[in-house]
């Protein structure tokens, strides 16, 4: 009788354990193999992949992207989400353009007029969500909307060069700054000559702050607080609408750098270059979510969905795969590596309770 009731106890630990451990394994790791696996697929079946020429291209795709998808990291770890920071990039390349290009001022007015704007419209989007109960998605939408309008009316929906014509008439004599230009364009010798573009080093300096402040700081820890449980953390005095609209802010105003840099690299202010920032931008950051398991927005992780979404793109193009079905695969992806995070996870916290 004792033997027969010891056995219900003893067969689940035999076999429940390898089963758990291959479970965490896949939930850890299983991301990175498919990025390896992805890297292996085409650089076997798409001529010239793996080159530095094709290596270039993709961390330029990526540093632009990735720094977008930070910010959109931000405002996920508060439980927010920033639909605006395409348009608020795309408003912060015309914007640096038409200082330089229409107005004839320098780099460094550019530079801060863009970043003021980029912090004005995460106030305001953030203002708007804390203080007049919008809720997010459609208070970033509307702001969205908004911005794509704003920036089209000033030079009547044309993009900015150097010797345009105004509506008004008068001809934009000013130039780019080669300074601005050179955050763009600018490429660093390592190993190989001219393999790293300076823009690459944006997205790893910004990666790391943002990272060091989620991670490492008071007020990253309590900003993951306020995602997790905003009422929890006002009941122990956290300031959660101060550091939503923070959350904010710091993603308009990362969406201003990814927008100089983009205005950087083409010199121009091109109308509609930002057409999929947003979409790949959040696909990255969503992405994130699968990275070692972490089923939360984190900074590391979100750098490694940037360069997931610029592999996949770079070697589809290599390919020749058509450009209608990349934003299908894209999205599939996405779907497929977000059911692979949140029902492994749920699947395992399941059988631990």
């Amino acid at each position: 009788m004792s033997a027969e009731a010891d056995r219900p106890a003893v067969a689940p630990v035999a076999t429940g354990q390898p089963r758990s451990g291959l479970l965490d394994l896949a939930i850890r790791y299983g991301f990175l193999a498919l990025l390896l696996g992805l890297v292996l697929f085409f650089s076997v079946f798409a001529e010239g992949f793996s080159g530095p020429r094709s290596a270039v291209f993709i961390f330029q795709s990526v540093a632009i992207t990735g720094i977008l998808a930070l910010g959109v990291t931000c405002t996920l770890v508060v439980g927010g989400f920033d639909l605006s920071i395409g348009s608020v990039a795309t408003s912060a390349m015309m914007l640096s353009a038409y200082v330089m290009v229409v107005l004839e001022m320098g780099a460094g007015a550019a530079i801060v007029a863009c970043l003021l704007m980029g912090a004005l419209i995460g106030v305001v989007n953030g203002l708007l969500i804390v203080k007049f109960k919008v809720p997010d998605l459609l208070a970033t939408l509307g702001m969205m909307f908004l911005l794509v309008g704003l920036q089209r009316i000033p030079t009547e929906g044309r993009s900015i060069s150097t010797g345009m014509t105004m509506p008004s008439g008068e001809t934009a004599n000013g130039v780019f700054s080669p300074f601005f230009l050179a955050m763009g364009r600018h490429r660093f010798d390592v190993v190989l000559d001219n393999l790293v573009p300076i823009s690459v080093v944006f997205l790893i300096v910004i990666g790391i702050l943002v990272w060091c402040f989620l991670e490492l700081t008071r007020h990253g820890r309590l900003m993951y607080a306020v995602g997790s449980n905003e009422r929890a953390a006002a009941l122990t005095g956290t300031n959660v609408n101060g550091y939503k609209v923070l959350a904010y802010v710091i993603s308009g105003v990362l969406a201003s750098v990814g927008g100089m840099l983009l205005a950087a690299r083409l010199g121009r202010g091109d109308i509609a270059s930002g057409t999929n920032l947003l979409l790949d931008a959040v696909a990255a950051a969503l992405i994130g979510f699968a990275v070692l398991g972490a089923a939360k927005p984190n900074a590391f992780g979100t750098a490694m969905g940037a360069l997931f979404v610029g592999i996949l793109l770079q070697g589809l193009t290599m390919m020749n795969a058509p450009y209608y079905t990349q934003d299908f695969i894209k999205g599939a992806v996405l779907v497929v590596a977000l059911v692979f995070t949140f029902a492994l996870s749920a699947r395992r916290a399941g059988g631990d309770g």
